[in-house]
């Protein structure tokens, strides 16, 4: 498969300009910024250890995308930064999220509460149902859609701030983003409006990315096992011949069973 610069991610957001052979220490503020806000946002953990400095938070993250570990920004690491991806943070292998949360019940309800421009409602509501059945093809899990009220998972596309305190960046970069199982947001997924969706290689295929949120939706956090479904950066596969990898169905199996 091809990793697409970008979440394929896509056409490319802006790039971090860094030199080839940038030092540390000679990172322009702005820079600093964009490496500062990744870690936040997809490496919370590393972002709250004081213990560690810039080189060693860069040395960890190249560690879980199986780069060269060099600590230093170069043009590998730079790549992966600038990719589209989904916006929720990384753990390692088929990691399911802290407390493994999952549902209680292997019946579940989706809504889509409305649609992307990009793709006729036809063809959004095929791209979710087959997303939906990735995941209950290897697993006791049924799911059926209804129209009105309030479902367990509630599928919406948005732009920027969207009520949930995670706000979208505009096109590239963050993709969708999804909840675990829970309560209110839990189970929810979010889709990007300022990206172009597709059902093709053009652009965003809404199938790929809709199949690794649900995974998140249903408890699995991102796996650092490139080719798995749930690895947090797009990739786009063919979705006549899309199969769910061994990672992503060992994941999904330890908390629903086969």
């Amino acid at each position: 498969m091809q990793y697409l610069l970008l979440c394929a991610v896509i056409l490319l957001p802006e790039s971090l300009a860094f030199p080839v052979q940038l030092q540390q220490e000679s990172l322009s503020n702005r820079a600093l910024e964009k490496i500062q806000k990744y870690f936040e946002e997809f490496f919370p953990g590393l972002s709250k250890t004081r213990s560690l400095n810039l080189e060693d938070k860069i040395k960890e993250m190249q560690k879980f995308f199986h780069l060269n570990v060099t600590g230093k920004l170069d043009i590998e690491t730079q790549g992966i930064l600038t990719q589209p991806r989904c916006g929720v943070p990384d753990v390692a292998e088929y990691k399911t999220f802290s407390g493994s949360p999952k549902w209680s019940k292997n019946n579940l309800t989706y809504r889509i509460l409305n649609y992307t421009p990009d793709l006729s409602m036809r063809k959004v509501d095929r791209a979710i149902k087959r997303a939906f059945t990735v995941w209950s093809n290897v697993t006791p899990l049924q799911f059926r859609r209804i129209y009105l009220g309030y479902a367990d998972i509630m599928i919406a596309f948005a732009s920027r701030a969207h009520g949930d305190g995670y706000p979208f960046d505009g096109k590239g970069n963050t993709l969708a983003h999804a909840f675990a199982p829970g309560e209110g947001l839990g189970g929810d997924a979010h889709f990007d409006e300022d990206e172009v969706w597709s059902e093709t290689n053009q652009e965003i295929n809404l199938f790929l990315v809709a199949a690794h949120e649900f995974g998140h939706a249903l408890g699995l956090a991102h796996s650092d096992v490139r080719g798995a479904l749930m690895y947090p950066i797009y990739s786009y596969v063919d979705p006549a011949t899309f199969q769910l990898p061994d990672d992503d169905k060992q994941g999904i199996q330890k908390l629903y069973g086969k």
